[in-house]
This record gives structure tokens, C-alpha cells and sequence, in this order.
């Protein structure tokens, strides 16, 4: 059998592998295992450690503990609140003023924490029985609180921009900088949906009462200065000194560690039951996702060594494909990839694959790593899969259906289709930040 063919059989063993009910850290493993151990023989073992032990030891991906700390820290503090009780005084008078705060919210406990999933829960909590409760359409609030938590993916400090950065040896500066434009223009594109919506079929989304938003100026200031001013200090002084240079990623995501623990016992929120909470999920996720990158690095490194990335150079070279098609078809695997594969795995088999044949055809990577992080974020929302959906119905009242959801999301992943299509065709919506703000 030759190697190219080999190392193609190696992806329907590992959804074997995952459809028996394997955790796919361990089926990446177990699949590189058994494929490689016919290349390598006993030196197996020795390679797979001295894999394991330079991921452990990458500076990169110091920063993902800490970054995960500290979100955690503030999705179990009050900070939640406060900010979702600030924009409703500030949004609250717009049509969609409910649907619009909770969007805005998303994208401020986005930049706090970084986390896929983390801000859906701690947002849906909040805003799907106020929203209920003024008659919301249950689709509008469904794609609503989805594509908020969906926005952690696109919005620094993403930890899914951190792992991407650190596997494609990318500066993780530079691609932070690089989605703050597709961050912001879906963050926008979003706000003017609901606003679009809610002016125009008003029965959707009905205006809040007056007295939960027409306060005083002082006191809305006031209300503003004690629940997002802090949060803005927090997220400016870890992604500023990130993006000036002050501090690398591991030094900044330390220092945002401290500020969301001295954030706590502001709010007198602090106490070891939060402290221990934290920690415990901090080494929870972290020690999923570490799992998987190891797994994932051995997957990729056998798929190589046996003939897989020669399957897919001959492959590219017989389609005759332009730098253009290829970007679209690795994009295209990589969306069809994360209906059933979760957004680590999918970041880890494809990037050594693909990003080879990418660098021979001249190919930017921050531009393309960006449209990857964009096409991850819409798999997340896209149905029939849609993880957001599994994660909203776990805090969802039963009158919210599966038909309401899907429905809802629909809108949002257009919108997220709009923004890939103009950073294919403007790349300097993704690469004109990194040149200004660190330059390559």
C-alpha cells in the first residue's frame, strides 16, 4: 500500500475511533500510534515524548492557562451583571435595545476572557429571561445569545488565536491585530440586524419600559463608572501592552490574572470558594486542551512523516489550483471539519497539512489564519451540528425549541459568511493593522 494512501486512512480511523465514544485527544493519539508505529518501529515512544515535551515546554502556550484564569475568575464574579445592567442603561431606548446590550456585553466579556462557550453561558443566564419576559421572538434571543458567545472566538485576547498562533508559529501579536477589524465589523454587522429587525417587525423585539434605562445622567455614570470601567482598564491594559509591545502574551495574560482577582475583591466578590472554583477550571480546560494539542501534534506529524503531506502537494498540483482555489478549498475543509470535530482538533490536523502548501504559493498567514479563525466561528453557529446551539439549550427554558434555535442562528452565520467574503477580497482588513501597530 503506498503512503500516501496509508496516511489517508488515517482520518476515517480517527471518526472511528471518536463514533465508538473515545475522547478525541486519545483517538488522535491511539490513530497516530497505531499508523506510526509501522514507520518508526520502537522509536515510537522516544519521538512521542520528546513531542510531548516540547509542548509543554512552548512559551506560546504559557499564555493559555493564564488567559483561561482569568476568565474564569470573572465569569463567576459579579462583573457579569454589572456590565449587562450598564448597557441596558446606555441601549436600552434603541428598537432591539435588550438584543443590541447583550451583543455589546458579549463583545466586553469576550475581550475579558477569551473563552468559546464561557461567555454564552454567563450572557444567556442573564439576558434570555429579560429578554422573555419583555416577549422576545425566542429565535431573535436564540441567535442573539449564540452569535455573543460566538464573538469570543474573533475579539483578543481568543485563546483560539493563541493556540492557532502558536501551532503555525505566527507572531500571536500580530494576529491579534489582525482581527480587531473582522472582530469589530461582525460586531457591528450584528448590532445593525437586530436594530434592522426590531424596527421593522417591532413585535419581535418590544422596547424595554422607560424607568429600566431613563436615569439621571449622574447616576448613569455612576452605575457606568463602578461596572465597566474596570473591565475596560482590565481588557486595555492586557491587549495594549500586548499590541505596543510592552509585554508579551504570557506577561500580559499574569498581569490580567492579578487584575481579575484584585477585580473580585473590589467587588467584594472574592473568596477562596471562588479562588479554588477557578483554579479548578483552569487546570480542567487547560489540561483538554494541552491533551489535544499533544494528540493532535502526534495525528499531524505521523499524517506527514508517511506520505500524507505529499497525498495533498500532488493533489493541489494535479487540480492545477490557483493560490486563490487553494485558500477556498482548505477553508472549505476546514468549515465541513468542524461540523463534527471540535475547533482544537480541527486547528491541529489541518495546519501542518495545509500550511505548507500555502507558504509555496506565496499565501499571507495572518491573512489566511484569520479567514480559518472567522470560518471556526461560523462552524460554531451552523447547523445541523452548531455547537452554540447544544450550549445555549443547557440554560434554555423548554418553551425555547431546537426549531427556534436554528432558526434564530441562521441570520448571524450569514452575517459571519459577509465578513469572510470581505476579508477574501480586502485582505488589508486583516493584514493593515499588524503592518501599523507591529509591522512584519
Amino acid at each position: 500500500m503506498s503512503g500516501g494512501l496509508t496516511a489517508a486512512l488515517m482520518f476515517p480511523a480517527l471518526f472511528l475511533f471518536i463514533f465508538l465514544g473515545m475522547p478525541v485527544s486519545f483517538s488522535l493519539a491511539a490513530v497516530a500510534l497505531l499508523f506510526g508505529i509501522g514507520t518508526f518501529g520502537e522509536a515510537i515512544g522516544s519521538i512521542f515524548f520528546d513531542r510531548l515535551l516540547g509542548i509543554s515546554t512552548a512559551s506560546m502556550l504559557a499564555a493559555v492557562p493564564l488567559f483561561i484564569f482569568m476568565g474564569a475568575m470573572l465569569e463567576r464574579s459579579a462583573i457579569a451583571e454589572r456590565l449587562f445592567r450598564v448597557m441596558q442603561i446606555w441601549l436600552g431606548f434603541l428598537p432591539g435595545g435588550l438584543a443590541i446590550a447583550t451583543i455589546a456585553m458579549s463583545a466586553v466579556f469576550a475581550a475579558a476572557t477569551g473563552i468559546i462557550g464561557a461567555v454564552e453561558a454567563v450572557i444567556g443566564m442573564m439576558a434570555i429571561p429579560a429578554m422573555m419576559k419583555l416577549g422576545y421572538n425566542k429565535g431573535l434571543i436564540s441567535g442573539t445569545i449564540c452569535a455573543g458567545g460566538s464573538l469570543g472566538t474573533i475579539i483578543p485576547p481568543s485563546i483560539v488565536v493563541i493556540i492557532y498562533a502558536s501551532l503555525a508559529e505566527l507572531s500571536i501579536v500580530e494576529l491579534f491585530a489582525g482581527i480587531i477589524v473582522p472582530g469589530g465589523l461582525m460586531l457591528v454587522l450584528f448590532i445593525l440586524y437586530i436594530f434592522v429587525r426590531a424596527a421593522l417587525r417591532p413585535q419581535d423585539a418590544p422596547r424595554a419600559p422607560p424607568e429600566s434605562y431613563a436615569l439621571p445622567l449622574r447616576e448613569k455614570l455612576a452605575i457606568t463608572v463602578s461596572g465597566l470601567a474596570p473591565a475596560v482598564v482590565l481588557v486595555a491594559a492586557v491587549l495594549g501592552a500586548i499590541l505596543a509591545g510592552i509585554a508579551s502574551p504570557t506577561e500580559a495574560a499574569a498581569v490580567g490574572s492579578v487584575g481579575a482577582i484584585l477585580l473580585t475583591l473590589a467587588y467584594r466578590e472574592f473568596s477562596f470558594d471562588l479562588l479554588r472554583a477557578s483554579l479548578r477550571k483552569t487546570l480542567t480546560v487547560t489540561a483538554m486542551v494541552m491533551m489535544i494539542v499533544v494528540g493532535g501534534n502526534m495525528f499531524s506529524s505521523v499524517f506527514i512523516v508517511i506520505g500524507g503531506s505529499t497525498l495533498v502537494g500532488g493533489l493541489v498540483d494535479d487540480l492545477q489550483l490557483s493560490p486563490a482555489q487553494m485558500v477556498a478549498l482548505f477553508l472549505f475543509i476546514v468549515f465541513l471539519l468542524g461540523f463534527v470535530l471540535d475547533w482544537i482538533t480541527v486547528v491541529l490536523i489541518c495546519l501542518p497539512i495545509f500550511l505548507p502548501q500555502l507558504k509555496a504559493a506565496g499565501v499571507d498567514g495572518i491573512w489566511f489564519a484569520v479567514m480559518v479563525v472567522i470560518v471556526i466561528q461560523t462552524a460554531y453557529l451552523t447547523p445541523p451540528m452548531a455547537p452554540a446551539v447544544f450550549y445555549l439549550r443547557t440554560i434554555a427554558p423548554p418553551e425555547m425549541t431546537y426549531r427556534d434555535m436554528y432558526r434564530g442562528v441562521a441570520p448571524f452565520v450569514v452575517l459571519e459568511a459577509i465578513v469572510l467574503l470581505i476579508v477574501a477580497l480586502v485582505p488589508e482588513a486583516a493584514t493593515y493593522l499588524p503592518k501599523v501597530l507591529v509591522g512584519f
